[in-house]
């Protein structure tokens, strides 16, 4: 048999493999539908809400894919009404995602990481009988971008508390995070993926860049009770509470399974991610220079906490269970704790012993 023949058996069978997978898998927009009368509010609103989410992601990706290519990347050169320096492509997907949603009507409020206040959205004839507003930060890690690291996106969605009809209210974003009726993250990595539940599991998508769908690639996502990774930026170690170090110190114990692997991206969504699939602890402590922590609870913390609840997983801010604190601010810090639910209540236990 010549090379060539060989080549071209193989080739044959890797475009029937591509075929069977594509066949295989559900896109995103089939599986809103079958699974819609799972949602207990279930009215196509929602799954509009979340297509228009899809949209906005694919035109992030590709803005990502470019940079080194286009003027994409660097600082903007203004700060954040977290005094933050806004990254080039902070604003550009802050506009992509407010644009979407704002032009399709189908929300009537959005909170942004990246603006100052929540954004009241009127209908062309001034009215807006919508009943969700999301929650969104929309470039997590961005300043990984210029050195070619994985960021994301995360959002968060509820049903307003006001009458609707009328304008939203500062309350109708103020709501714990077990308020939520969806949550997801999207990972622009190696591939862009999109995650999130609706409260009855966790489903991820993988987008094929050559047609522009997302395809069903990681069914009823499920973290393992106990895993081998921690994640944390020990550069800050000498800043952390005691019982944050005492946890470290078991992690890095010669016993059982351990000692621990460590392994830190510094994008809140890759680091969720791998630690999904794999198993494994995120924490983002309070410390002496951010004494209420650094991640923002409405934007960060409770969305990706219901993520990880539906897969199995803890969230809390080392003490009380994250989706049960009561928002007092639209920009609220909390420390974070979250991931493999025995791990997660391992450090809270040597928290409690110096709270």
């Amino acid at each position: 048999m010549t090379k060539l023949t060989i080549f071209a058996q193989q080739n044959t069978q890797l475009k029937n493999h591509f075929s069977m997978t594509t066949k295989r898998h559900q896109t995103l927009g089939e599986f809103i539908i079958d699974k819609q009368e799972d949602f207990k509010y279930s009215s196509g609103e929602l799954s509009r809400l979340i297509n228009s989410l899809r949209l906005a992601a694919k035109v992030v990706s590709h803005q990502v894919n470019q940079a080194g290519l286009v003027d994409i990347v660097g600082a903007f050169g203004t700060e954040n009404v977290q005094g933050e320096q806004q990254q080039k492509l902070d604003v550009y997907a802050n506009e992509v995602f407010i644009n979407t949603l704002v032009n399709r009507e189908i929300v009537c409020g959005i909170a942004s990481e990246e603006e100052d206040d929540f954004i009241t959205i009127q209908g062309k004839k001034g009215d807006n009988d919508s009943k969700y507003v999301v929650l969104i930060d929309p470039l997590d890690g961005s300043s990984n971008i210029d050195v070619n690291v994985s960021v994301g996106t995360i959002f968060s969605i509820y049903r307003r508390v006001t009458p609707t009809g009328t304008p939203v209210q500062l309350e109708d974003f103020l709501q714990k995070g077990e308020n939520q009726v969806a949550a997801g993250y999207i990972v622009y990595g190696s591939s862009t993926m999109l995650v999130y539940t609706t409260g009855a599991g966790v489903n991820g998508f993988t987008l094929n860049p050559a047609i522009g769908t997302f395809y069903l690639s990681h069914p009823n996502m499920k973290i393992k009770e106990d895993g081998s990774i921690y994640s944390i930026n020990e550069g800050n170690y000498i800043q952390f509470p005691q019982g944050v170090k005492d946890y470290l110190k078991y992690c890095q114990e010669e016993q059982g399974n351990r000692p621990y692997s460590a392994r830190y991206i510094g994008s809140l969504v890759s680091d969720i991610h791998r630690n999904i699939l794999k198993g494994g602890i995120y924490i983002y402590p309070t410390s002496t220079k951010a004494p209420k922590g650094k991640l923002r609870l409405l934007y960060e913390c409770n969305p990706i906490a219901f993520i990880m609840e539906q897969a199995g997983g803890r969230a809390s801010d080392g003490y009380s269970r994250i989706m049960e604190i009561e928002p007092t601010e639209l920009h609220q810090r909390v420390p974070f704790f979250c991931g493999s639910k025995n791990m997660v209540e391992k450090a809270e236990e040597f928290m409690a012993l110096h709270q």
